[in-house]
């Protein structure tokens, strides 16, 4: 769920350490609008992407405590788009002065039997669904407005309905790691959006 739309994330080497720098928040689907209009004035691009994607998270059970968790997400409304296989780390959050949560973030570009690849290696598809959205840029920072709809036929993404009555919010900078700097930038664009939405650095584990 936390992941934002592959098709915009940018394909990073296996060489380099690179770190997903993040802030969360929703809005109510009544604040949609104010929040897009608010973002067109701050953001590079006053017209934002959008984006209709189909997401498939796969587990690898081992003899470790927890899954290795891999996902699948395709474009369904831009042809031509390859697949794409992202793999997030553990977030580091027991810096305080770091104003964002950081993970690991490894994203590559796909064939389109990658969800069959999957299967053979032993993994198994935990659960599904659809996102479907808008993508503001201001600089490095990459802010996404979006909402999940569940898939309520198993492999049929015509059949789904909303999730709930928000969109969640994203900000977002994929770097090397060590660029702790721009987690200072984050929080004060973060600072500019409220208080139509407060982005915050969530812990995954107080969700669970």
């Amino acid at each position: 769920m936390e992941a934002p739309p592959v098709t915009m994330m940018p394909v990073t080497g296996g060489t380099i350490n690179m770190m997903e720098y993040l802030l969360q928040g929703s809005v109510l689907d009544q604040s949609l609008e104010s929040l897009l209009h608010r973002l067109r004035g701050l953001c590079d691009n006053m017209e934002p992407e959008t984006f209709l994607d189909h997401e498939m998270v796969f587990l690898l059970k081992g003899q470790q405590a927890s899954p290795f968790v891999l996902r699948a997400r395709r474009s369904m409304d831009k042809t031509g788009m390859p697949w794409h296989l992202r793999y997030l780390g553990q977030p580091e959050i027991g810096d305080k002065n770091r104003h964002a949560l950081v993970r690991n973030c490894v994203d590559i570009a796909t064939s389109d039997n990658l969800t069959d690849f999957l299967v053979e290696m032993g993994f198994r598809m935990d659960h599904e669904f659809v996102a479907k959205g808008h993508v503001f840029r201001k600089g490095i920072m990459k802010i996404v407005v979006y909402k999940i709809f569940r898939i309520l036929m198993p492999g049929n993404t015509e059949s789904i309905e909303p999730l709930s009555l928000s969109y969640l919010v994203e900000l977002n900078v994929v770097a090397p790691a060590g660029q702790d700097v721009v987690s200072d930038d984050m929080r004060n664009f973060a600072e500019q959006l409220k208080p139509l939405v407060h982005l915050e650095k969530i812990d995954p584990k107080r969700l669970m």
